[in-house]
């Protein structure tokens, strides 16, 4: 039986050479796909990070979608489709949609504005729906203009021009209005068709549909979104804006310390930012490490330490002994380097064991803790202080510039010397321009009042001329210098905490000083005489830096003002 493929025109082909074509002739050439440059690429990847969409970022470089793919499953841009199973969606940060909420708000159309954005039109449909926003049809605003035409008593034809509607629009609309007009009866019980031209009664002015009147309240809201597209979190965290130069400084083989100082960041952030949030093979993409970052910084978060956890038990057994937190910490990543359930922080120890400090585990950790504490106990910065004083300090900071050259006479700085367990003090007082010493004796204590009281009896021996300001750092015992200042017409400056060079001949004399007054003496047991003698001793040492004169000649020229 003859096989049903051998038919006639099979017994009749001819062979190549029977037809007329030479079999050595080469074939046609076949058209070679293009070649991308690796400038070209790498322009597709960041599109693609801006965008997330592969056919819009090959259509925004230029590129072909086979090659874009091509280049989208090579580096892990795809996700795979899990047999079927449709791929996850990916994440969309509140920067694109923001975004799309200004375009949708200046084109009025989820659909054009989804295009425009490169994002699924379904999602943006959901962003609008979830704001309360209705999406306008591309061509409503034109049927919207056409109809305000009419309504001022312009001709069809002439509106159709002017507005650019279509005469399939013109029927719609005209059907439209027609079954609208009939359901209103006129005020003499006519229907009124809307085909009678310019003699019909004219239409109320068209309102525009509630979608451009739900856009145009949104118009402030997406302004005020634009103006700040990502809120920061803190300053701790890096911005988008940040990202996106440090990726092109980057780019430009800039170094991480000038980064670092272009951004006022510290050369490690800007190091571990590009070491966390970089693509394993396309390098460091600002989007990419923007959602990175959003990702490692979701919470809550799985514990690291848990009861039934490895680590915890050799938290417990190392507690037995004594050992702190940070030695757990530290040691356990030496004996268990791959085994990742083994390393936390200290920080990680030190907070589950105050979780776990309650009912009968209480008084076990608190045992077993050097501190004895089952609790945290707050942390501040010791720049941060509580003030002393009732009154408000003024700061070094705000004092005036003439004094810090020392060319203006009057100005003094002042402090205590104290003796054994600081019950026993004298004050100090250096004017800054001739280094001029001048000692209080303080026989009782060195309470505010007795500082003040003793402050006052030794400036009030000044003239007027030479009472110009005094710093003092923040000790208790100028919690009365509002007394002070109002008795003796001086300024009072405080210094900034743990900064004795602010006070820098001070320091120097009380360091003098303590040649006559060593640490831990009673120092009550000197009379107002004793540091009169100290003082003027002091005075009559000729000094360096007053070109050799002493103190107390450099003064009594001060005292005759000039």
């Amino acid at each position: 039986m003859e096989s049903p493929l051998i038919n006639d025109a099979f017994l009749t082909k001819k062979s190549p050479r029977e037809s007329g074509v030479d079999p050595a002739a080469e074939p046609s050439p076949r058209r070679s796909p293009r070649k991308y440059s690796a400038a070209e690429e790498t322009a597709f990847f960041l599109a693609h990070d801006r965008i997330g969409h592969v056919k819009k970022a090959a259509a925004a470089v230029g590129m072909s979608y086979h090659k874009s793919y091509s280049l989208a499953r090579k580096y892990g841009l795809l996700a795979p489709n899990n047999r079927g199973k449709p791929a996850p969606r990916r994440p969309f940060d509140p920067v694109e949609r923001a975004e799309f909420f200004a375009v949708l708000a200046r084109v009025g159309s989820v659909t054009v504005a989804a295009g425009e954005m490169g994002l699924p039109r379904k999602l943006c449909a959901d962003w609008a729906r979830a704001a309360g926003i209705n999406s306008i049809h591309p061509g409503t605003a034109r049927g919207t203009e056409y109809l305000r035409l009419r309504a001022t008593g312009m001709g069809r034809t002439d509106a159709m021009a002017a507005s650019g509607v279509s005469k399939s629009t013109v029927a719609r609309l005209g059907k439209k209005q027609h079954t609208s007009d009939n359901r209103a009866a006129t005020p003499t019980s006519q229907k009124v068709p809307y085909n009678r031209g310019v003699t019909s009664p004219k239409p109320a002015p068209a309102t525009p549909p509630p979608g451009a009147v739900a856009l145009a309240d949104h118009d402030r809201v997406q302004a005020e979104a634009l103006a700040g597209l990502e809120p920061p979190i803190s300053t701790r965290y890096l911005s988008l804006d940040e990202r996106l130069m440090i990726a092109d400084l980057y780019g430009r083989r800039d170094s991480m310390q000038s980064i670092a100082k272009v951004l006022g960041r510290d050369p490690g952030t800007i190091s571990r930012e590009i070491k966390r949030n970089s693509h394993p093979v396309l390098g460091y993409l600002p989007h990419h490490a923007q959602k990175a970052s959003e990702t490692a910084r979701a919470r809550p978060k799985e514990l690291k330490l848990t009861p039934d956890s490895p680590m915890w038990a050799y938290v417990l057994e190392k507690l037995a002994v004594r050992w702190s937190p940070e030695q757990m910490s530290s040691t356990a990543k030496k004996e268990f380097p791959h085994d990742g359930q083994m390393h936390v922080s200290h920080e990680t120890i030190y907070k589950t064991l105050y979780i776990q400090a309650k009912g009968e585990m209480k008084k076990e950790i608190a045992t077993a803790l050097r501190t004895g504490r089952t609790r945290r106990m707050p942390h501040k910065d010791p720049l941060v202080r509580t003030s002393r004083f009732r009154d408000p300090m003024v700061n070094i900071s705000e004092r005036p510039p003439e004094v810090e050259d020392r060319a203006v006479p009057g100005h003094m700085e002042g402090d205590l010397i104290t003796g054994t367990q600081n019950k026993t003090a004298i004050g100090t007082i250096v004017e800054r321009t001739s280094r001029y010493v001048m000692l209080v004796h303080l026989p009782n204590d060195h309470t505010a009042e007795s500082v003040r009281d003793g402050l006052i009896k030794t400036i009030s021996t000044l003239p007027a001329h030479l009472r110009g300001s005094l710093t003092w750092d923040q000790g208790a015992e100028m919690a009365q210098h509002k007394a002070f200042t109002m008795a003796t017409d001086m300024d009072v400056y405080f210094c900034d905490p743990a900064s004795p060079w602010q006070r820098g001949s001070n320091e120097n004399t009380n360091g003098l000083l303590r040649q006559y007054f060593p640490k831990s003496t009673d120092l009550s047991i000197y009379s107002a005489e004793d540091l009169e003698y100290v003082a003027n001793e002091l005075n009559d040492r000729p000094r360096k830096s007053l070109g050799w004169r002493t103190p107390a000649e450099v003064f009594r020229d001060l005292l005759i003002p000039s």
